[in-house]
């Protein structure tokens, strides 16, 4: 495996049969600003970064003017006496091969700590905005798709809506089937502009999941936040400035920058 799991702290929390949260920049990049939307309001510490020389050959340049290496990281928090870990990051890897490592590493980890189940994350482009995104789900396991759903409006019949879910968020669900672990895809409705953030689709993303996994996420301040965010931003699709007014979000870099995947 070309990625090294490399621990942020000296001294780790106890984990036990984690719920993993994925979440990396994709289409509308709903999945990331979902993922750090959920690290920010219940406080989540990183715990571990993912290295590889497989990551992008470029720097960030941060709100200090000082340059940054693309990220990968893991967040933890425990809630209720059960851990959640959330992956996201600034990338997906740059290669095919360096994607299929990158899920080996994770899912090694995981299977480590006993884990319970994977929540992956993404958007589905379409050619307009959609006024209130439909949130659609898949995963490698039936039994497991149908009791996560019920009681929800999550549409399960994904067949002939997208293509295939290119990227972490499809392979860790095809690779976790093979170690039998089971795993959901949680795919909101965005428009399918590279320049555009589906911040609103994100919010039907994290509703879902603090419903389901009781994340306490506070939800009318969620609301408010996006509202806000969304005023200041204005026209979704001014290049650059989206991406300056958009730094209200956690470590949201790079976000104009094309995509071709679902996830």
């Amino acid at each position: 495996m070309s990625w090294q799991l490399i621990p942020i702290k000296k001294r780790m929390p106890k984990i036990t049969n984690p719920i993993l949260i994925e979440g990396l920049p994709g289409i509308g990049n709903v999945g990331k600003i979902a993922a750090d939307f959920i690290i920010d309001d219940i406080k989540a510490k990183k715990i571990y970064e993912l290295f590889s020389y497989d990551l992008p050959n470029s720097v960030f340049v941060n709100e200090k003017n000082l340059v940054e290496l693309p990220a990968i990281e893991i967040f933890h928090k425990k809630i209720k006496n059960q851990d959640f870990l959330i992956l996201t990051g600034d990338v997906q890897p740059t290669y095919e091969k360096s994607a299929y490592e990158l899920c080996e590493t994770v899912l090694k980890t995981f299977l480590e700590l006993d884990g319970k189940f994977i929540i992956t994350l993404g958007g589905i482009g379409l050619s307009e905005i959609p006024p209130k995104p439909a949130v659609y789900c898949t995963g490698n396991n039936s039994e497991f798709i149908e009791k996560f759903i019920k009681r929800t409006k999550i549409n399960p019949e994904l067949y002939g809506v997208v293509g295939p879910i290119i990227g972490i968020s499809g392979l860790l669900l095809g690779l976790g089937q093979k170690l039998n672990i089971d795993a959901i895809s949680l795919l909101a409705e965005t428009f399918g502009h590279p320049a555009y953030l589906g911040i609103n689709s994100s919010k039907e993303l994290i509703k879902v999941l603090d419903k389901k996994l009781k994340l306490g996420i506070n939800i009318k301040k969620l609301e408010k936040e996006i509202t806000d965010l969304e005023k200041e931003i204005g026209s979704m699709l001014e290049g650059s400035n989206v991406q300056r007014k958009a730094s209200k979000l956690k470590k949201i870099r790079s976000l104009t920058k094309e995509t071709s995947y679902i996830g």
